[in-house]
Parts: C-alpha cells; structure tokens; sequence
C-alpha cells in the first residue's frame, strides 16, 4: 500500500481539483444554454400569441362595424317602406301615431302622394331588392368574420396550452438542476468533500437498492464512452442539414442516431431534426422519448 502511494504524483490532487472545477464549468454554461434556449421559446409563443390578439382585436372591430351598418341598413329599409306607404301601413298604422312626433314624422307618406314613381331611389339604392341583396352580402362577410374569429380564438387557446406545456418542462429542468447544482457544489465539489471520485467508490460499497438513484446521478455525466463523444463532436460540428441526411440514412441503426442526439445539446439536436424527413424524425424521437 506504501508502494502505490509512492507511485501517485504529488500533483494528482491538484489535476483532479482542476479537472472538477472544468466539468463544473462546463456544467453550469450548458445549464445556462438550456436556459436560455426555454426562454427564447417563450418569448417567440408569447409573441404569436400577441399577434394573435392583435388580429382578433381587428377582426371584432370589423365584426362591430358590419354589424351596426347592417342595423342601419334594416332601418333604412323599414323607412323606406313606411315612406312608400306599402300595404298602407305608413298612412292607416303610424301616421295616427306619429303625424305629430317632430322628426320621426319625417318618415311618414306624404298626404298628396298615393304612389311612388318606380325610378325614385331611397336611402342610395333604387330599389328594396338591390337593398335585400347588399343586406345578404353583408351577413355572409359577417358569417366569415365570426369564422375567421372562431379560429383565431382556437389558435390562442392552442399556444396557450402549448406555453403551459412547456412550462411545466422548463420549471421542472430549473429544480432538477438546482438540487443537482447544490449536491455538487454542497457536496461533491466542497472545499472539504471527498471529491467525485470518493462518492462514487462510497456508493459502490453501499446497498445496491439504496445507492442507485445517487451512484446513477453521480456517473451519469460519465457515462458516455468515448466512442461516443467523438460521435457528438463530429456532428456538432457539422452543419444541420449534412448531419441529417447522415442519421436520417442510419434507418438500419436509428436506435445510435437517437443516443447521438440525445447527447447533443438541445439547440444542435432541435436544427438536425428539423431538416430530417418527418417519418425519420418522428420514430427517432420515439425511441429518445424517456417513458419508453
């Protein structure tokens, strides 16, 4: 045991102190791109959503304005066949009524007149049909504005279960990361800790049940071989578009191209999927789906 000791560098302590502190380094920049990455989503949802509102804003403005010129039309209508005297109705119904209300009295027939020339125009339209028809185009362009507004109302509701959905992710990768931060720092890089590689030798000489949950998150970063770091250079490197058209081609071994993505940061793995054939992508991210 003498011997082995003799064998080790003085420096060792100091190349593993120096060693923790990279990895905790390296740690916390890549917390902080994920981050950054769940804000930046959020911020372009809430954008579409804003953009929505703003659309639906304009289109119950247009859907009030229709509205009431449709209210104004019918009113026109009404007096223009009051002023007509059809059926009798202005002379023998509302004359009695009316004849003596100032301005409503405006309405009315006239005493001397029996009828009314059929070129005469009332209210902009020469006659009640041509008035009928412009009524009629008005409501179908008020039935396409309700349309339209019912779809926007259901996009909205869509982004804003979407936003929820996301998060719910992100507040829970901000806790995991801020108990992992604080075992490591509390823990596993104090100033008085044994230093990872005393945990993980501690957990191994533990109970296999108790020590699973803390030996997996101590060597989970680890974990990863060297074949396959090499693996995940060489496609961070390269651009989204070649790195797909190579894993897309992996139809053979997708369950490789999945464990290369997953090892991906989250900005690199979302460009490749994006540019991969949509079939491709869908069963690769059902093999990456954790619950499996």
């Amino acid at each position: 045991m003498a011997r082995k000791d003799q064998n080790v560098s003085p420096d060792a302590p100091e190349m593993q102190l120096k060693q923790l502190k990279e990895s905790q380094k390296a740690f916390k920049k890549e917390q902080k791109n994920q981050k950054k990455e769940a804000r930046k989503r959020a911020r372009e949802l809430e954008e579409q959503e804003r953009e929505l509102d703003e659309q639906i804003d304009g289109g119950n403005a247009s859907v009030v304005i229709v509205t009431i010129f449709i209210i104004v039309i019918w009113l026109g209508i009404l007096c223009l066949l009051v002023k007509m005297d059809v059926g009798g109705f202005g002379s023998n119904v509302l004359t009695p009524l009316l004849k003596d209300v100032p301005v409503i009295n405006k309405i009315l027939p006239n005493e001397t007149d029996t009828e009314t020339t059929g070129d005469k125009s009332y209210g902009g339209y020469s006659s009640i049909k041509d008035a009928v028809d412009q009524i009629t185009e008005l409501e179908k362009q008020l039935e396409q504005a309700q349309n339209t507004n019912a779809t926007y109302a259901e996009q909205i509701e869509a982004l804003k279960a979407e936003v929820q959905r996301l998060q719910t992710f992100e507040d829970s990768q901000v806790e995991f990361q801020r108990i992992k931060e604080q075992f490591y720092e509390e823990v596993v890089y104090a100033e008085n800790g044994p230093g990872a590689e005393e945990y993980r030798a501690y957990y191994e000489e533990m109970d296999p049940t108790t020590a699973e949950a803390l030996y997996k998150q101590v060597v989970q970063e680890e974990a990863v071989s060297n074949k396959m770091k090499d693996y995940v250079a060489t496609f961070s490197n390269m651009d989204a578009a070649s790195a797909a058209k190579i894993l897309g081609a992996m139809t053979d071994n997708l369950d490789l191209a999945a464990e290369i993505l997953s090892n991906l940061s989250a900005a690199s793995r979302g460009a490749i999927m994006g540019e991969m054939d949509s079939a491709v992508a869908a069963r690769i991210t059902k093999i990456m789906n954790p619950n499996n």
